[in-house]
């Protein structure tokens, strides 16, 4: 196998280590980096002007239901058959690689592919959803694709995230076959086969192919509809960002996050209105008086709930007023997104490290009410379940310096028996597992 350091056009992966951290260091005269490509060297230059992090998670753009509805709509959706056909032949949980397919602000749109690496990369924020634009995670291949417009390897160390730097990846934009302006990016990720001169060849040729596709699609749709163009459907540029987030973790007050016209602003709620209106966000089919007072008082006669709901739809009416609920039955007839959902959704997807990252902790942990402690037990044991079940060793120790994790000797077992017999972590764990125990 070709692996990247035997490349010509390639530095040795330690001087392109040493490279990059000279460069984030503020040191960009130094001689090593001469030897990088200009390629990537431009593009570190690109993201450390756009102060973009070395290690933080990409943002993730489109919520579950965002998703769905915007890549159900975009033109690639048309094309994915074929993309699988030619980058995923076989059996594609057994591949080796995964292939992704973002639209042409970056966000990835569809991520499928070998299931050992898209648990490995899904760690990294690598999943449908989250925003791969150079922007957002610095020099990677579907991003920095788009930004030059044409197709790009990234290998290793090139990569300007650290997290990403396990990783080579082949990345080659997707024009429209008429007016040349950009529908997305095909990306392949995984090992150094992920950006052999082959890969290039294949990713090239997948992208003119859907290309080439979609405009047989488009001249058949007008011949069968007489004098009518293609009813493709265009995608927006920017999918809507949901209208308000509520974030109740880790938090004993929650803070409403309101995104309108004139910008952004907060709101911190007391613990009485948090917890009714993250009933409301968790139920959006709505809910009854008695249901509703159930959940939050423990009581369906309560007699608190009419003044508490009056009192919370001024607060709503002054900050707010799109979120004030309907009656009868309660409900909320705008989006409102909260980090809790958020986080389960990162799990459904194998964004593990993500997840991971994006729980501070309980959800309004000195809430007594029902409904909550019901929300707060759920996401703490489906967090639990799916490291228990995915996750690398990597980010199961992390769970484990958590609140969450540092009593869980299972978790502990667990990393004991993933890491290698010579980790100087092993001591360490053993030592926890048997104070535990003991």
């Amino acid at each position: 196998m070709t692996t990247w350091t035997d490349r010509r056009d390639d530095a040795p992966r330690l001087l392109v280590e040493r490279a990059h951290e000279e460069l984030l260091a503020g040191h960009a005269d130094d001689p090593r980096l001469a030897a990088v490509r200009s390629l990537v060297r431009d593009s570190w230059s690109r993201s450390l002007t756009a102060l973009v992090g070395v290690e933080g998670a990409p943002p993730l753009d489109l919520d579950a239901e965002e998703l769905a509805a915007y890549r159900s709509a975009h033109p690639l959706a048309a094309a994915m058959a074929m993309i699988r056909g030619l980058l995923l032949p076989g059996d594609a949980l057994e591949s080796g690689v995964v292939v992704a397919v973002g639209d042409a602000a970056g966000r990835l749109l569809w991520v499928e592919g070998d299931r050992s690496i898209r648990a490995l990369t899904g760690d990294m924020g690598f999943v449908a959803g989250a925003n791969w634009s150079e922007a957002a995670v610095g020099t990677a291949a579907p991003g920095t694709a788009l930004a030059l417009d044409r197709s790009v390897q990234i290998r290793g160390p090139e990569h300007y995230n650290r997290l990403v730097q396990p990783w080579s990846c082949t990345a080659a934009p997707v024009r429209d076959p008429e007016t040349r302006a950009i529908l997305g990016v095909l990306d392949v990720t995984g090992g150094s086969e992920a950006a052999t001169a082959q890969a290039q060849l294949l990713v090239d040729a997948t992208a003119r192919a859907v290309e080439s596709e979609l405009l047989v699609a488009r001249l058949r749709a007008r011949a069968e509809s007489t004098g009518h163009r293609s009813a493709l459907p265009k995608a927006p540029a920017r999918a809507p960002k949901p209208a308000s987030i509520l974030r109740v973790l880790g938090r004993d007050l929650a803070v409403l996050e309101v995104h309108g016209p004139d910008g952004e602003r907060t709101v911190e709620l007391s613990e009485r209105h948090a917890e009714l209106l993250l009933m409301l966000a968790t139920h959006r089919q709505g809910l009854s008086g008695e249901r509703l007072a159930e959940l939050v008082y423990d009581d369906a006669r309560s007699d608190s709930l009419r003044p508490e709901m009056v009192r919370l739809k001024k607060v709503l009416a002054e900050h707010a007023p799109h979120l004030v609920p309907a009656s009868r039955p309660y409900r909320l007839e705008a989006p409102l997104e909260t980090d809790l959902q958020q986080m389960l959704s990162l799990l459904d997807r194998g964004a593990h490290r993500v997840a991971l990252a994006a729980y501070p902790g309980d959800a309004l942990p000195g809430s007594r009410a029902p409904g909550v402690e019901e929300l707060r037990d759920t996401a703490r044991s489906t967090l639990r379940e799916a490291l228990l079940a995915e996750a690398s060793v990597e980010v199961l120790l992390a769970y484990a310096d958590t609140a969450a994790g540092a009593d869980d000797a299972e978790v502990l077992r667990l990393c004991l028996r993933m890491l290698p017999a010579r980790s100087p972590r092993r001591a360490g764990l053993v030592a926890r597992i048997e104070r535990l125990e003991g």
